[in-house]
Order: structure tokens, then C-alpha cells, then sequence
């Protein structure tokens, strides 16, 4: 019997959204860039491609139409009912049920990859704990579209080091910013910045030329005053100009002091997060009309007019937001997703189209973040309590940083030395994340395992890896590899290797020798967890050679505890979790923790979370049959800073910007907390990580 292959629609020769008819039928939208894919059960027949997309009123990688009376989501999607024109209708969520009469409608899907339906109604949209159905009436036309979260750089700016011609390249950041209207917050319409590069002269294509704008950022033409300023200086679309008092100034005359009580890079910080929050209140008044919490609470407390601020131009509304303290926008910030320690040299410049697209926090270490090699190696190995001795793996002659603790879900360094309690910032990791080659639909894994004693942590990661049927896997496993096979695996395509085994200052360890690491010179891995003694100069090797990120060991592990933390890890990556958020999630599960970093780029994810979002549960008291419990999320891939969410608990109507500063406080039933959570959500009690699916709910009884 012929093997049925399925037809792949792309508008844009490979690059971009995909939509594929599968084998098993319905349809799978794939994003072979991001890693991302949603499937769309439903009957189809004739599936034509033609000019559907020139029925969206927005852009498109990949659109089909095909006659179905049903559609269904095996996940619960939030979906925006717009006219045909964009405006909007109604929205809808978990547990909906929203009957749409006669009429033409463009449904706006919160997926994975950007997701678009048109078709006529009526229509009924329903939705419970885990998936979404759209009923048409009869067999009826419906068009899909696609587009991709994925954001690239429209071009490279070269510059010198002198801090007057790295200015006017920021400048040119402006150009990847999509629009000066609140709506600037969401995060697909901030363009990525173009890329940096060090050069004997400043070249701007004219292309990347900075937009004409009516405010400027004044800073002193140095790197300790012009790195702190770039997120700032992009978001709100300001020109950074030389001055010696730091401030903001507008054409209408308006003036803002950035060097504050808390100093010059503190009320840079505040100020991006106050002008962000407040925009992402007045967005509300437009595309996206929905009950944001954030917008209740500050309206009541606020003497500002939303309607009118949105309709005001942008320096009046800079001007708006920025008559109130802080003090009162603080407690409705979400918790930041990036802070960046860079040390100010222009050896570090090109992280800083990086850094901006993230809106990090950026900050310039001083002396006190680095302390000599001998004594800090010493601090290092009473930070770690190793019981053998603690050896490092001797990167920069032991010679350690530890940042000042940041107030954001990640926290990198970029500079001399390895950081302790944040990642290791490398340029390459970045590019190789935007050079990322396409890939097939399948997620591949792989699994090495060079020492025989632990056996127990392959098992278990091929147990893991692969286990969410709603995802197409490709889980690899090998045992006692000869340096040449090593490198083989090394060379090939691959999302995730995970390698158990030994390294030390020789190498790799290999069933016939040790794989030097100058011998690593290409690698088709992208992210990596290596689970060995010292792995860290491995790692960084790996980023030097293609790699996005991973996470790696700073010194000895001993077995028990690296099997302690590969488990941990290798579910929360499973689940959806970021390097760097499952690396801090899973901290505590080991006294080894404190010995695991990242290199790279942190913020990369293997698959992606079920809804979009990673999430974490913690019990914080159990009494007379009910649970107290503080609900977390976690931003992950393209769900950056500006995303909304909405709990799944009981009849919670509002949405809130993620991730919520502390968590959301909730009570709950016992029966309540169980119908919550999904069988692969972390949950947290006692002290101690449980997962839903293993996890003795009669415990709280």
C-alpha cells in the first residue's frame, strides 16, 4: 500500500509558517523556525491554496481554504472574533460557549504560531479544560492562514568603538519599531533591531536610516551611560544625543531627569517599565479590547484618561505617563524578563540589538562584581559545598564573577570571568539562533550516555524526552561512543542533545579516549545539557561552533546529584520551559544546583509549553479541604514582555500582563486544584518539585 506523504503550502519558499495535510488528516501549521506547530483537527477535502491570503487584512506565510462543518483545537486557544476589516466583535477563552449569528468573521487565534480562520456563520466557538471547537453551520468554506513570531534583523550597521558613533547606530534601532502607538508593547510589533558590527568606520545603510522623531534621550557620550539607555532610547523612540545631565526631552518643551534618588541606571529602569505598563493599559482602548486587571487598577487610582492618552500624540502621552511616580505603576509590572550585567567596552557592543530586543535592563558592573582568582575560586567552592574538593574547571584561571541580584526572570553577564547565578552572554549565540536552519516538523533529541554508573538518568531522559503525543518527536540514544562517533553526533542536526558522562580539562570522555575540545569545530546542535564534571568550556566550545545555549557544570558533580538535576531538568524542558528558567526552577531539587550555569542564549526552549506559556503551581497551605496555591508563569520563545494571560480557575474572567510580579493567590478545592492543573504541570510542596501526573492529591485531604 502507498504511503500517503501530505502536501506542504508555503508562500515564501520555505521560510516562514507552514501548513501541512498530514497523513492521520486535519491539518498541522509549522513553524520550522521557531520550533512551534499546532494541529487543526477537522474533515478536509480539496485543500487549494490559490489567493486565499488576499483574504486576510493581515500578512501571511502560508494560507489554504478547504469546506469543513467543524474545526477543533486539541488545546484551549483564546480567539479574537473580528469583521473582515479587523474590527473587533467579541473574544472568547476556557469554557466558552459564544454563538455567532449570519456573517462573514476573521477569527484571531492566540497559538503557538499566529493563527488566522475566516469562514461565515453562523457559527458556535466552545471551548472546556482542553480544547477549542468551532462549529459552522453545514458544510461550510473556511480559510486558514499562518505567519511565523519569527523577527529578524532588517540589516547590520557597522561602528567604531567611539561612544559617539555607537549612538548614532542605536539611533538606528528605531527603524525596527513598528509603530509609536501603545500598541508598540506588543511583542510582535517590536522589529528586531539590525545587528552591530565593529568596524574602522560607522557605516548606516541608508535603509536603516534612525526615523525622525520629536524626542530626545541626552546621556554623556560613554558606554557606562549609552548601554544603560539603549532599550529605553528604542522603545519609546527616542534619538540619543550627547549631554552631560541625563534626561529625556520632547519638542513641546517637556523634560524628564534620568539620574534620579536610586541613581542613573535604576531610573533608566523604571522609566522603560513605567512607560511599558502604562502603554500596555492604553492598548487596551484599541485591537485588542479585553478585561486587563492591570487596566482596573491603575484606572481607580490614576487621574488618566486612557481614551485620550491612546489618541494623543507621542510625546503628549510620554509627557502623561510620566506625571505620576513610579511607585504607583510598580506593583502592577510584570516581573521583568532580563537583566544584562555588560561590561562598558565597546568589545561587548555587538549584544546590543540582542539585549534591546528583549527590552533588557542593562547594567555596567563595577569592580565590587569581580573579586582576584584565588579568592574567589575559595568562595566558589564553599558556595557549591562540594564534597570532593570542589575543583572548577579552571575557565579565566578560576577567575569568577557574581552579579548583583536583578529583579527579572533571567539575568545574563557579559564580560570577563564566569558568572555565578547568571548566564554566560556570548554574540555567537545570538547569531547562531538567527542563522537557526530550517527544520522538518519532528523535534529531535538526543541522548548520550558515556558512563555505564549512570545508566538510571538515560533511562530516565529517554522515558521523557518525546512523551507529549500532541508533539512529533525524534528521540536518538547512544551508549560508549568512540571520540569519532562523538564527533560524528556532535556534527548533526539535532533541537537538544543531552550528554551524560565526563569531561575534564582533557576533553570529552569516549569509550577510546578523550575528544579534545579544539577538535569541535562545527556542531548542528542547538541546544545542550551536559550533565558531566566541568562541563562549562564544553559548552562555550559549542556556542564558538554553532550552538545556540545550554546548561553546563562549573566543577565537580557528584553522580547522585547530577541525576537529581538531569530528572528535573529534563521535565521542565519537556514541559516547555526556557534553559534558564528550568535551570532556576530546578535549583533547589539538588545541593549540586548551584553548580549548574548557562552559556548562550538562555532564553532558548526545546518544544513549546502546552498553553504558550510555562507554568509552575506552588501549595502554600492546605487546611479543612481546601489549597492555597500561587499560580506562576513564565514568558517562553516568542511570548515575550507585552504578552496577556488568562487562568484557567473557575470562572476567572481576567487577563493579566505575564508574568505576574509574586503570582496570582488563589483558594482552592481539592477536586478544584486537580481539574487545574495538566498532568504535566510542576507543582511545588513542602519544598519539594511534584509533577500533576505522579504528584498524591490525597496528601492534601
Amino acid at each position: 500500500m502507498e504511503e500517503r506523504v501530505g502536501d506542504v503550502f508555503d508562500e515564501m519558499t520555505g521560510v516562514g509558517a507552514r501548513i501541512e495535510t498530514p497523513p492521520q488528516g486535519g491539518l498541522s501549521v509549522f513553524d520550522p523556525i521557531e520550533r512551534t506547530q499546532i494541529r487543526v483537527e477537522t474533515d478536509v477535502e480539496n485543500v487549494r491554496q490559490g489567493s486565499v491570503a488576499e483574504r486576510f487584512p493581515m500578512p501571511l506565510d502560508a494560507a489554504v481554504s478547504f469546506r469543513t462543518d467543524t474545526i477543533t483545537f486539541p488545546v484551549v486557544v483564546a480567539i479574537h472574533v473580528r469583521t473582515t476589516d479587523g474590527g473587533h466583535v467579541t473574544q472568547t477563552d476556557h469554557f466558552a460557549f459564544e454563538e455567532l449569528p449570519a456573517g462573514e468573521y476573521v477569527l484571531d487565534l492566540a497559538a503557538p504560531i499566529k493563527l488566522y480562520v475566516r469562514a461565515a456563520g453562523p457559527m458556535t466557538i466552545r471551548s472546556d479544560a482542553d480544547r477549542t471547537v468551532i462549529d459552522l453551520d453545514g458544510e461550510t468554506r473556511v480559510d486558514v492562514g499562518a505567519r511565523s513570531f519569527h523577527d529578524s534583523p532588517a540589516g547590520t550597521i557597522t561602528t567604531t568603538d567611539d561612544p559617539r558613533d555607537v549612538m548614532a547606530a542605536v539611533n538606528a534601532f528605531g527603524h525596527a519599531l513598528k509603530t509609536q502607538a501603545p500598541d508598540r508593547s506588543y511583542p510582535t510589533l517590536r522589529g528586531h533591531p539590525p545587528r552591530l558590527e565593529r568596524g574602522d568606520e560607522l557605516v548606516i545603510p541608508s535603509s536603516l536610516e534612525a526615523p525622525e522623531t520629536n524626542v530626545q534621550l541626552a546621556v554623556p557620550p560613554r558606554f557606562e551611560y549609552i548601554y544603560p539607555a539603549a532599550s529605553l532610547a528604542y522603545y519609546i523612540g527616542a534619538r540619543l544625543v550627547a549631554g552631560e545631565t541625563p534626561e529625556i526631552r520632547t519638542t513641546d518643551g517637556f523634560t524628564y531627569s534620568l539620574d534620579r534618588e536610586d541613581g542613573y541606571e535604576a531610573t533608566v529602569a523604571r522609566t522603560l517599565k513605567q512607560v511599558f505598563v502604562l502603554d500596555c493599559v492604553a492598548r487596551t482602548e484599541g485591537y485588542y479590547e479585553v478585561p486587563l486587571f492591570e487596566r482596573a487598577a491603575l484606572e481607580a487610582s490614576l487621574d488618566i484618561s486612557f481614551p485620550e492618552v491612546r489618541e494623543a500624540s507621542p510625546t503628549e502621552r510620554l509627557a502623561t505617563y510620566l506625571s505620576v511616580p513610579f511607585e504607583s505603576v510598580e506593583p502592577y509590572c510584570p516581573t521583568w524578563k532580563l537583566t544584562a550585567d555588560v561590561t562598558p567596552t565597546g568589545e561587548y557592543l555587538e549584544l546590543l540589538p540582542y539585549l534591546v530586543d528583549e527590552l533588557a535592563v542593562v547594567r555596567t558592573p563595577t569592580d565590587d562584581a569581580v573579586t582576584s582568582a584565588t579568592e574567589q575560586a575559595a568562595t566558589v567552592r564553599e558556595f557549591y559545598r562540594a564534597t570532593d574538593g570542589g575543583r572548577d574547571d579552571g575557565t579565566n584561571a578560576g577567575r569568577y564573577v557574581r552579579p548583583s541580584a536583578a529583579d527579572s526572570i533571567e539575568q545574563t553577564w557579559a564580560g570577563e570571568g564566569t558568572p555565578i547565578g547568571a548566564s554566560k552572554a556570548m554574540v555567537e549565540a545570538y547569531e547562531n539562533r538567527l542563522d537557526r536552519s530550517l527544520a522538518s516538523d519532528d523535534i529531535s533529541i538526543t541522548v548520550v550516555c558515556n558512563d555505564p554508573d549512570m545508566v538510571e538518568e538515560r533511562d530516565m531522559a529517554d522515558t521523557v524526552y518525546g512523551s507529549r503525543d500532541e508533539l512529533p518527536f525524534d528521540v536518538r540514544q547512544h551508549d560508549d561512543l568512540t571520540r569519532a562517533e562523538l564527533q560524528e553526533v556532535l556534527a548533526a542536526d539535532t533541537d537538544f542533545l543531552h550528554y551524560i558522562g565526563h569531561i575534564d580539562e582533557e576533553g570529552i570522555e569516549c569509550a577510546d579516549g578523550k575528544l579534545a575540545l579544539d577538535r569541535i569545530e562545527t556542531t548542528g546542535v542547538d541546544a545542550f545539557f551536559l550533565n558531566a564534571c566541568s562541563s562549562y568550556r564544553v559548552g562555550a566550545r559549542l556556542v564558538e561552533a554553532g550552538a545556540i545555549g545550554g546548561i553546563v557544570t562549573l566543577s565537580d558533580v557528584l553522580n547522585n546529584a547530577a541525576v537529581t538535576m538531569g530528572r528535573t531538568l529534563a521535565r521542565l524542558l519537556n514541559t516547555g520551559y526556557p534553559l534558564n528558567v528550568a535551570l532556576e526552577t530546578a535549583r533547589n531539587e539538588s545541593y549540586a544546583g548551584g553548580q549548574y550555569v548557562t552559556v548562550g542564549d538562555g532564553g532558548l526552549g526545546i518544544v513549546q509549553p502546552e498553553s504558550n506559556l510555562p507554568d509552575l503551581v506552588e501549595i502554600t497551605d492546605v487546611r479543612d479541604g481546601t489549597v492555597d496555591i500561587v499560580y506562576r508563569t513564565f514568558l517562553a520563545n516568542r511570548f515575550n514582555l507585552g504578552t496577556m494571560m488568562a487562568p484557567t480557575i473557575r470562572d476567572e474572567s481576567m487577563y493579566y500582563l505575564a508574568p505576574v510580579k509574586d503570582g496570582l493567590e488563589y483558594t482552592l478545592s481539592v477536586s478544584e486544584l486537580v481539574e487545574f492543573v495538566d498532568r504535566r504541570t510542576p507543582i511545588r510542596f513542602e519544598g519539594a518539585l511534584h509533577w500533576a501526573d505522579t504528584f498524591d492529591f490525597s496528601r492534601l485531604d
